[in-house]
């Protein structure tokens, strides 16, 4: 791990003495700090090991954790200021980039709701992890009807007619894409993370999911996925079999008497350009417990 240098301990020192680095958590203290000793270098591209020495000068002990901001709220007032976020690169590298509405999306309002009857099994809410929303709505037959139109239909189909679900993997790959025109970026390594896939008939639904009430998400999340299934589809074995990938954000919220799941899909309008989001649909499934009495 390289020493931080005697510039970038006083960088460290004059910001501790501002009101606004005061009232800031331990780790956007430490992202506000990365943040100007790449802007005094005029080089916004940086290392985990300067993530991991900052850290330990501010005394955030999860480095791992301080460039993982799935919100805009969660980037420091110092990078909100100026309108920047930051991107991973891969390999352990990241980098700022300009313009926070773009790396961001806001949510979309709930187009349509449905009130959908189930039966609540024993493992329904013993956790609120990111899998268990998607196992509730997958168990439930929610992503189907949300995906492909329709759920129960597929108990009379052959098995090989079927959707067919890929459960939570991580994996690695080389990507390259542009972030709008003037931006070309190149990831070596970068480590993907998928909570769940959906295939039928050539249509690949990937699934993100979270609790709560979030306004905004990271588009890498969403993306990162799409174009790792959209390279596969380049290859000339699957050229053919993959026709459409839809992006779709899963949000379990707690209503009175009862959970919602939000869905909320998307796809990318140039499938090699982070900023070309495009919005689908959206449906709210309020979860009506036939249990009850």
């Amino acid at each position: 791990m390289p020493n931080i240098s005697i510039n970038e301990t006083k960088t460290i020192k004059n910001m501790a003495a501002k009101k606004i680095f005061k009232k800031e958590n331990k780790k956007k203290k430490v992202l506000s700090v990365i943040f100007k000793i790449c802007k005094n270098k005029n080089d916004f591209i940086f290392d985990n090991d300067l993530v991991k020495a900052v850290s330990k000068r501010i005394g955030f002990q999860n480095h791992f954790d301080a460039t993982k901001l799935d919100t805009k709220e969660k980037l420091p007032i110092a990078l909100q200021k100026e309108d920047f976020a930051l991107i991973h690169l891969g390999s352990g590298k990241h980098q700022f980039v300009k313009n926070i509405e773009k790396i961001y999306h806001n949510f979309e309002p709930i187009k349509k709701v449905i009130d959908w009857q189930y039966r609540k099994s024993i493992l329904n809410q013993y956790n609120t992890s990111e899998s268990n929303i998607l196992s509730v709505a997958n168990n439930q037959r929610i992503l189907h009807h949300f995906l492909f139109g329709q759920d129960k239909e597929f108990d009379n189909s052959d098995i090989d007619s079927r959707p067919k679900t890929y459960f939570p993997h991580r994996t690695k790959a080389n990507l390259e894409y542009s972030f709008g025109k003037n931006i070309g970026l190149k990831l070596n390594n970068v480590q993907i993370e998928i909570d769940l896939t959906v295939e039928f008939n050539g249509k690949i639904g990937i699934f993100e999911a979270k609790n709560g009430k979030p306004t905004n998400f990271s588009v890498y999340q969403i993306y990162h996925p799409f174009l790792y299934y959209w390279q596969a589809k380049q290859k000339p074995e699957l050229k053919i079999k993959i026709k459409e990938i839809v992006c779709i954000y899963v949000v379990r919220e707690k209503q009175k008497g009862f959970d919602a799941l939000n869905l909320y899909a998307y796809t990318f309008t140039n499938p090699q350009d982070i900023t070309s989001i495009k919005f689908l649909k959206s449906v709210r499934y309020n979860l009506i417990n036939q249990n009850r009495k």
